[in-house]
């Protein structure tokens, strides 16, 4: 403790977090320059699109994707960290001094899970609550003509079945977690499955009972196309049934997952995806200070001796393993083959004890 808390504990940890928070600005900035040159890419044909409210949109949809990545900038930073302290012989020196690796990695150890905590308990809600903004800034850039404007390959689709017959339900976005939808287009058929019409609109909100379309036009085989400002279609689908089919579990927040959970169970429907993004955001902390152990064990060693590159390799090669590990084992889990807290702290255990047990054999011998 008195490592963490001291001077030369102090300048360490200083020293990791500068270069975690680096790593993750230039992926970030990396991340929002693709993503605003596919943004471009995609509002090319549109009018009246301005250069700013597409890269206010991109800016906006990297927070989450950035979310993903934190481990790997932990990894990397604790590894330039830790390399450029070697490089200047700084380690040497606190080696000299009698400064021992566990020493060493204390303060990126108690940086890293102060840094896990502010992900899952401030980071996550923002990222979240940003995506949906830039959910209803992608609305007003392709909603802007019936049907949608531009529209994804597949989009959400749903499915209803009423007194009247059956109506199928393709929206190109959701927001709100699918309580309201954009770029809709509607196929309904009758009670004998006789295709009926087809509608397009603008947009759509689930509200008690029914469907409330706004900028409508809809499609008939024995009469011309019909234009209204508004239409119903009756519903029996609750803000819950919508949620699960239109929701993810990454888009939302930590703090409205347990009641995403309850109010999945009592409706009926599948849980494991919301309670393993519940325990991954729980086991995030102890996750970074699991790479910081993997970085600790292949960044370590003095300038002198060689071998650095191979070394800085496999460090990222254990951080790719542990990345096919957590998606082998999140697919595992939302098949519900495999529990969801075992699935959340399986890649928390074998990296941070591959780490120790590295660092042990080279410390301890």
């Amino acid at each position: 403790m008195s490592m963490v808390t001291n001077t030369l504990g102090r300048y360490f940890a200083g020293r990791f977090v500068i270069a975690a928070i680096g790593v993750f600005a230039a992926i970030f900035v990396l991340l929002v320059l693709v993503d605003y040159i596919e943004m471009v890419r995609k509002t090319s044909g549109l009018v009246d699109v301005s250069a700013i409210a597409v890269a206010e949109t991109s800016l906006f949809r990297v927070p989450q994707l950035l979310e993903k990545m934190m481990p790997f900038c932990i990894l990397i930073g604790a590894m330039t960290c830790y390399l450029a302290l070697s490089r200047r012989l700084e380690l040497v020196v606190a080696r000299a001094a009698g400064v021992s690796a566990w020493q060493f990695i204390a303060p990126a150890l108690a940086s890293a899970l102060v840094m896990g905590v502010l992900a899952t308990t401030a980071y996550n809600p923002m990222s979240a609550n940003l995506r949906e903004l830039s959910k209803q800034m992608e609305a007003k850039l392709f909603g802007n003509a019936p049907g949608g404007g531009v529209q994804d390959a597949t989009g959400f689709w749903i499915n209803q079945v009423n007194s009247d017959g059956q109506a199928i339900i393709n929206a190109a976005r959701s927001e709100q977690q699918g309580v309201r939808l954009t770029g809709l287009t509607v196929f309904r058929f009758d009670n004998d499955n006789q295709f009926k019409e087809r509608i397009e609109a603008q947009q759509a909100t689930l509200e008690e009972g029914h469907w409330l379309f706004k900028s409508v036009r809809r499609y008939t085989l024995n009469s011309p196309p019909v234009d209204q400002d508004s239409w119903t279609l009756p519903t029996s689908l609750s803000p819950a049934q919508v949620r699960n089919s239109f929701s993810t579990p990454e888009t939302v927040s930590f703090w409205q997952l347990p009641d995403y959970i309850r109010s999945s169970e009592s409706s009926g429907f599948a849980t494991a995806g919301y309670r393993l993004q519940y325990h991954k955001l729980i086991a995030q902390p102890f996750l970074l200070a699991a790479m910081v152990m993997v970085a600790a064990s292949v960044s370590l060693r003095f300038f002198r001796f060689g071998g650095v590159q191979k070394m800085v390799l496999s460090g990222v090669g254990a951080g790719f393993l542990l990345y096919v590990l957590s998606k082998v084992t999140e697919d595992l889990s939302k098949a519900e083959l495999m529990h969801p807290i075992a699935s959340a702290w399986l890649p928390v255990c074998v990296g941070g004890l591959t780490g120790f047990l590295a660092l042990l054999y080279q410390e301890d011998g």
